[in-house]
């Protein structure tokens, strides 16, 4: 890996010294029709595309903590609609769960009646 390395780096130190040597490479800067040559190209042609990199860079982090907060948020609200749903759901249903519930209080209360009767039964003997 560390040989690798080597070699890539050395080539591209070949490729650099080739550009700067060989003269224009058939690249040229215009910028508003003045010809921009020498020395100032390279530096102009790397603060565009490192600025713009870097623009880049800066818009994708503050739209991804943008995005992080309307989905956490929709989120919140979303679980606290199922929530709230939920709750109107069951306020609206038990209404008409109470005859369900009557014969099941009458069961409640028989068995406790004769579980208290049977105490008092074993306390006096």
């Amino acid at each position: 890996m560390k040989k690798t390395a080597a070699i890539v780096i050395l080539s591209l130190f070949v490729l650099l010294l080739w550009g700067a040597f060989a003269g224009n490479g058939g690249m040229s800067v215009d910028i508003d029709g003045d010809h921009i040559d020498g020395p100032s190209r390279a530096l102009l042609a790397m603060l565009f595309a490192g600025g713009g990199t870097l623009l880049a860079g800066v818009i994708m982090l503050l739209v991804g903590a943008i995005l992080a907060v309307v989905f956490a948020s929709v989120g919140i609200v979303l679980v606290g609609a199922i929530g709230l749903g939920a709750a109107v759901l069951a306020l609206a249903i038990s209404p008409l769960l109470l005859p369900a519930l009557l014969p099941l209080a009458v069961i409640w209360y028989l068995v406790s009646r004769s579980r208290k009767h049977r105490m008092i039964r074993e306390q006096a003997v």
